[in-house]
């Protein structure tokens, strides 16, 4: 599963589907059908072996356990609200629409209690006792509809409170959907494809590193991103011990007083987990590599305006605030909701399914499913489906699918006209981190024993984090330039592999011993200067010259097999590099006076090879040997006289 471009959950029978969720990378709406139907196929062999185990093992259904609210009471409800229920769904605004709707409510239920149809002290489905509800009426009273002739006792339906508000709902959706098919107007007077009005404005918090308010009719997020060092990640607890943690994450809230309610701010809740795991998977794959951008990101969603799709908004809003905090993104996504009304014919339609774009609140409330889609004009990256009928069919969702990528296409270009647009520069109240490699096996050199040495760049630099990794991966965290460039400058100087024939100037003398003085030509590396190396004349002790604390310049003249530096200050001296050319040409001129007896070797050698192509006679070969024994006599006497002069 990590290396593979879809992560799908789905449920359904075994000829519908009822619930899919999964994230992907950029797939194309063709290939994730072609997912959703190879899923579809494993879940019909799984009903199948249920069927055999209902047949082997089931038990009989109880259906009449559930109460349901009486046929009549629909009939009374929709006979009560009439045309006002459809005035009232067809208010633009919300909340106008919902107090509208709770007085159309509110007049049912009273017009019903004055008739002595609804008792509030019953619950659903249990009526009163009998001697309660009882009236003692002539014998030629006429009965009217509705009432039970029980002899000499009539008895009215009484029905529960509850019981008229649930009716009240379903009526109130039956209302809806109708209004959507026959006049194809929504309630905001949109038509089923068409999108709300979009604005967007980025840099909207200047103190943080980057922000962005995305409005979608009168559903708004205020997104905010703050970057930070690897410390700032999300750890996350596991099963096992192994430490985990997210460099990336969204979290996604939701407060009462978005919905225009009063309550309390507690811990999140299931609802605003799983809406934010759903933009945070959304954004994921926009998301730059952490070697490129070694940020933790932290995108914080606050809903000041809901109704309907906050999830999505809060994909909209989060891509805006990545690019204003500078965020290298690859490509800007958007997201949207879409809904369905299944069954059209019910309502005087051609019996299609009716698919609804960008849907609000109540069409999500009284609609057949709540697909939400994220992504850009040429993939997905997250999706989620639920729905409140048996199931659909995949050319269903498939048109659902393609007109949702036709939604995305619309809030892209609109998100494209933010005033202001995103700053995408790096904001100035944003932390600087610089990433370098060290050799893994110096990486304990930066660390020091016990942390002391790596705490200790940290008080003397000023960064507020240094961190480091078993492959030689170090991460500086800092506030300001100079005190990064510090930080890095000391670092450098503890993991530098020193080369023969250097010089390092201003060293300090840390120790002296009787023979030599260690200098520090980095933070934390030594090197013996020897006795003989300090001066260019000739010292007893070495505290004669230089004390601890004294700075002078040195050369590296040798490292050992231990690793260990020998260091030469005389190297460096003038009086050092005359000494040295005299000594030269000193030799030079010896090696011109005294013929090497190297030479004499390489000189019979080559006669004896020419003796072996040529053989000479006597006579030759008896003058080629005083020849030779005059040569080395006469060598022998010039090297006296030289030795005499």
């Amino acid at each position: 599963m990590e290396n593979s471009e879809l992560d799908l959950m789905m449920a359904g029978t075994d000829s519908a589907i009822l619930m899919i969720e999964g994230y992907c990378d950029f797939l194309t709406e063709e290939k994730l059908l072609e997912a959703v139907e190879a899923g579809q196929v494993a879940i019909r062999e799984i009903c199948k072996a249920i069927d055999v185990l209902v047949q082997n093992c089931g038990k009989k259904k109880m259906v009449d356990a559930i109460a349901l609210p009486p046929p009549e009471l629909y009939r009374h409800v929709e006979d009560i609200s009439g045309d006002e229920l459809v005035k009232a769904l067809q208010i633009k605004e919300k909340i106008p629409r919902r107090k509208a709707l709770s007085a159309v409510e509110e007049k049912v239920i009273t017009i019903l209690s004055e008739q002595g149809y609804v008792c509030k002290d019953i619950s659903s489905g249990v009526a009163e006792s009998l001697d309660d509800i009882v009236e003692d009426e002539d014998e030629d009273e006429v009965i009217v509809d509705g009432e039970v002739d029980e002899g000499d006792v009539h008895i009215k339906p009484l029905f529960a409170e509850v019981d008229v508000k649930l009716v009240f709902k379903e009526v109130s959706s039956k209302y809806l959907r109708r209004c959507i098919v026959e006049g194809g107007k929504r309630s905001d007077g949109r038509s089923p494809w068409e999108l709300r009005p979009i604005n967007s404005q980025c840099g909207l918090l200047p103190r943080a590193h980057g922000s962005a308010l995305f409005t979608r009719g009168e559903t708004q997020s205020l997104a905010v991103v703050t970057l930070g060092g690897y410390q700032m990640a999300q750890r996350i607890d596991n099963l096992v011990d192994t430490e985990e943690s997210k460099s990336f994450y969204l979290q996604y809230s939701f407060p009462p007083s978005c919905v225009g309610e009063v309550g309390r701010i507690g811990a999140p809740s299931r609802r605003e987990i799983g809406h934010g795991m759903l933009a945070e998977r959304a954004l994921e794959p926009i998301l730059p590599l952490e070697e490129d951008f070694p940020y933790t990101i932290r995108v914080e969603s606050t809903i000041t305006e809901s109704n309907g799709s906050s999830s999505m908004a809060s994909v909209c809003g989060g891509c805006l605030a990545l690019q204003d905090a500078g965020v290298p993104i690859k490509f800007p996504v958007a997201g949207i909701a879409m809904g369905l009304v299944l069954d059209t014919q019910e309502f005087g339609g051609d019996g299609s399914p009716l698919i609804l774009s960008d849907i609000t609140g109540a069409e999500d409330a009284s609609g057949d499913m709540d697909l939400k889609v994220a992504g850009n004009e040429s993939g997905i990256t997250a999706f989620q489906m639920d729905i409140k009928v048996v199931g659909i069919t995949l050319p269903v969702m498939e048109q659902a699918l393609l007109q949702a990528r036709d939604g995305r296409r619309h809030i892209l270009n609109e998100m494209s006209k933010s005033s202001p647009p995103p700053s995408k520069a790096l904001s100035p109240h944003a932390p600087l981190i610089h990433v370098m490699k060290v050799k893994p096996n110096k990486v304990n050199l930066i660390i020091g024993s016990g942390g002391k040495t790596i705490k200790s760049i940290i008080e003397e630099t000023g960064v507020d984090a240094i961190d480091t990794g078993d492959d030689g991966t170090v991460k500086i965290t800092a506030r300001d330039l100079s005190s990064l460039e510090k930080s890095k400058t000391i670092i450098a100087n503890l993991t530098m592999v020193p080369k023969v024939g250097e010089i390092y100037r201003n060293c300090e003398i840390k120790s002296i011993a009787p023979y030599g003085a260690f200098v520090e030509i980095a933070p934390g590396r030594e090197g013996l200067c020897h006795i003989s190396e300090l001066s260019s004349g000739w010292l007893a002790k070495a505290e004669d010259a230089f004390k601890v604390g004294d700075r002078i310049d040195v050369k590296l003249i040798e490292i050992n097999d231990k690793g260990q530096l020998r260091l030469s200050s005389r190297a460096l001296l003038p009086n050092a590099d005359s000494e040295s050319n005299s000594k030269q040409q000193t030799s030079g001129s010896t090696k011109e006076k005294v013929p090497q007896k190297d030479d004499l070797i390489k000189m019979t050698t080559r006669r004896a090879r020419r003796k072996k192509q040529s053989e000479p006679s006597g006579a030759e070969n008896a003058t080629t040997k005083t020849l030779e024994k005059s040569a080395a006599a006469s060598a022998t006497s010039q090297g006296s006289e030289t030795a005499k002069k």
